[in-house]
């Protein structure tokens, strides 16, 4: 017996909060790195320069800055994302007149996912900015652009709202939309394309393809997500970041001040860890989704 919608709502939402602690505490370090070479790219000649130096400035706990906000933007997003994800598939099915329970194609997946992450770009805006300002709080200090004392969660925000106030947290909006809606039509469209070649292969359905499967089917998902938008996350944590000295230009002037004083190279710093990442981070995303998703829909099965 299917669940209530009310039911199943909550169901996808825990479930999206379970893969999102999963995906925060495999992939930490290595997203600290991406967003340091994002905002200084001169400063590092490489992702191995910037991990190193970082350990040797700061420590392991430098490594995991800003984990507490990660965690909090990636239980947000992941929740609303896989929350909308499943009342987006019921719009999907009504628009091409289908069933309740009819099987969608990984294409009209791709599109529901799109959708949906326009809802969670409005809840992990806020907590990403945090995240972003932390990890890259060291190299602001060092470049004497803020004073010290202001790395805490609770001093970045009391900045946000002396500076801003509360519309403040939604500074790189557009720009999280404009990376999500493209990213995440790739990331369900390659994460349900992949699991369906291995069904396909192992002869039985997508829900029982195994462990290994769906974690490698989840990072080839994030992969495809990065490569191509990429340049736009780039842009988006330079706003996040350099928004702490001043009024930050929008995406547009940001994108075009960068590609010309610092060239197209640029919008592609701090690629090899997130590429790196995005195997472990995001395998264990949909690992712990769809295994808690499958445990928590069983309770339901007649």
């Amino acid at each position: 017996m299917a669940p209530h919608p009310v039911v199943q709502a909550i169901i996808d939402l825990s479930a999206g909060a379970i893969g999102g602690t999963a995906c925060v505490l495999s992939g930490q370090p290595l997203d600290t790195a991406k967003v340091k070479m994002q905002t200084f790219p001169s400063l590092y000649r490489g992702f191995v320069h910037c991990f190193s130096s970082t350990y040797k400035q700061v420590g392991l706990r430098g490594l995991y800055q800003g984990t507490s906000p990660a965690l909090m933007a990636n239980i947000a997003e992941n929740s609303v994302l896989f929350m909308s994800y499943g009342f987006c598939q019921e719009v999907v099915r009504t628009m091409a007149g289908l069933g309740t329970e009819a099987p969608l194609s990984d294409m009209q997946k791709a599109c529901a996912g799109s959708v949906a992450s326009i809802f969670s770009s409005l809840v992990l805006c806020p907590t990403e900015l945090v995240k972003c300002r932390l990890q890259a709080m060291y190299e602001m200090e060092a470049s004497g652009k803020i004073a010290k004392g202001q790395n805490t969660v609770w001093s970045v925000v009391k900045s946000v709202m002396k500076q801003n106030g509360p519309t403040g947290f939604f500074t790189g909006l557009t720009t999280t939309i404009a990376r999500e809606v493209p990213g995440y039509f790739c990331f369900f469209g390659a994460y349900e394309l992949c699991r369906t070649t291995f069904a396909d292969n192992m002869k039985c359905s997508k829900d029982d393809i195994g462990v290994a499967p769906i974690v490698f089917s989840g990072g080839f998902g994030g992969a495809c997500l990065w490569l191509v938008v990429y340049p736009f996350d780039c842009v988006k944590s330079r706003i996040q970041v350099m928004s702490m000295i001043g009024r930050q230009e929008g995406f547009f002037k940001t994108m075009m001040t960068i590609m010309r004083t610092e060239g197209v190279r640029a919008l592609y710093s701090g690629l090899t860890p997130t590429m790196l990442r995005t195997f472990p981070a995001n395998g264990a995303l949909f690992l712990g989704y769809e295994a808690s998703r499958k445990f928590m829909m069983k309770q339901f099965d007649s």
